[in-house]
């Protein structure tokens, strides 16, 4: 177990822990500038931003939420439904992320990737139908999927590889700051303009930034490389392939499946104003960020499957008292314990499919189970919580999904317990 702990410990520092072409994976642990061995910051930090405007754009429709709703007259199912066109547009554009970048390099793919997301932004707030609403969102979810394999190729081109740790840390904030501060950027901007004012204001903004990067930021000017075939078709014969992508539909469900919704739910059946609902959303996220450094320690200490049992347990019962438990002040304290604890999944899951994968198809293994796990929890998982609702409530789907969660676990500990985890 120690060997198979100091090999998950680099997986979660390199690139490898994260999503995009399997070749982009194998050719970014090669590289290491030669030309100096201090920490570029100025590169990093376009990058990051250029990553937390892409994660925003994808979850700044869920605080809007109410608004759209009502403005549109959407039932609950409808406005769960439009985070389902983002996540398949992600997934699509995931997977296609090689082809693109090989005829763009990885510098044009990022500048190209920030243009069009920002652009999407602009064209749904002029949509004046819902086909025309989900058409956008297709296209956000698709220019954000291009951006994080070019991304991270060209962050582990640009920082020696003594610095790779530190560099992926500081570009990981972004996710988990959009989190936190879209539902406060959101409410910022609803003081001043219309939700779809809004969208043009953050789509500008995101227009912005890829001109700033393609002056200062120094891209890979690499080319991508297009994805095997024959890779994804071996990863897919391998039942835990699976098995983890199970999982991450679990996870993603309970983190941005959850998060999608809540707006709708603090609102509509906790009777909370927008703004206040939206503050303690943004708010519970920041919780979850301490959590995450110390679930890292807690899979080192007691191993990867005595972690999934904890934090499976912990994001199965509080999504489920999240439903099961009446009156607002109860639910405004779950809604922080069940956003922390679901942050820790992700490194869990992480460090399972890195010791059960070789090296030669960990890449391609990651991109297969997020872009499931991401079109079903991220996708179908809140459209079916809203269509649910319409029927009955919000709170008996969150208790459901946290009954689910519970009821899986047996499954899984009793799979990852028979894997050789130790190589």
């Amino acid at each position: 177990m120690g060997k198979g702990l100091r090999k998950q410990s680099s997986f979660l520092s390199s690139p490898r822990s994260f999503i995009g072409e399997p070749e982009f994976l194998e050719m970014a642990c090669s590289r290491s500038p030669s030309s100096s061995s201090s920490l570029p910051l100025l590169p990093i930090f376009l990058l990051t931003f250029l990553f937390y405007l892409n994660f925003v754009s994808r979850v700044i429709m869920a605080p809007l939420l109410p608004i759209v709703e009502s403005e549109l007259g959407l039932g609950h199912g409808q406005a769960g439904s439009l985070f389902f066109f983002v996540a398949f547009g992600y997934g699509v554009g995931l997977l296609g992320s090689g082809v693109v970048s090989h005829f763009l390099t990885h510098r044009l793919t990022i500048t190209f990737a920030g243009l069009m997301g920002g652009l999407s932004l602009i064209l749904i707030s002029r949509s004046a139908s819902i086909g025309a609403i989900h058409t956008g969102l297709v296209f956000i979810g698709f220019f954000a999927g291009l951006y994080l394999p070019s991304g991270i190729a060209t962050l582990t081109e640009r920082v020696s590889k003594e610095h790779w740790g530190k560099a992926m840390a500081i570009h990981e904030l972004a996710p988990n700051m959009a989190f936190i501060t879209a539902p406060l950027l959101a409410e910022f901007l609803l003081k001043f303009f219309s939700w779809r004012d809004s969208l043009n204001v953050l789509g500008g903004w995101a227009m912005g930034m890829p001109f700033f990067f393609l002056l200062f930021g120094k891209g890979s000017r690499k080319r991508g490389e297009p994805p095997r075939l024959k890779l994804f078709r071996e990863v897919l014969a391998n039942p835990f392939c699976w098995v983890m992508a199970l999982f991450f539909m679990i996870a993603i469900g309970s983190s941005l499946g959850v998060y999608a919704v809540m707006p709708l739910f603090l609102v509509s059946e906790m009777g909370m104003d927008r703004p206040w609902a939206n503050t303690l959303i943004g708010l519970s996220r920041s919780f979850g960020i301490i959590l995450l450094f110390i679930s890292g320690v807690l899979i080192d200490r007691i191993g990867p499957i005595r972690a999934l049992t904890a934090f499976m347990t912990t994001t199965g019962l509080f999504t489920l008292l999240l439903g099961a438990v009446p009156g607002a002040t109860a639910v405004s304290v779950l809604v922080f314990f069940q956003a922390a604890f679901v942050t820790c999944l992700f490194p869990t899951g992480f460090t399972i499919v890195s010791l059960i994968f070789p090296e030669r198809l960990r890449g391609v293994a990651v991109s297969l189970v997020i872009f499931m796990g991401f079109l079903f929890g991220g996708g179908i998982i809140p459209s079916a919580l809203g269509h649910w609702a319409e029927a009955f409530s919000f709170s008996s789907g969150f208790a459901i999904l946290g009954i689910v969660t519970l009821v899986l676990l047996p499954f899984f500990r009793r799979v990852t317990s028979r894997l050789d985890l130790s190589r």
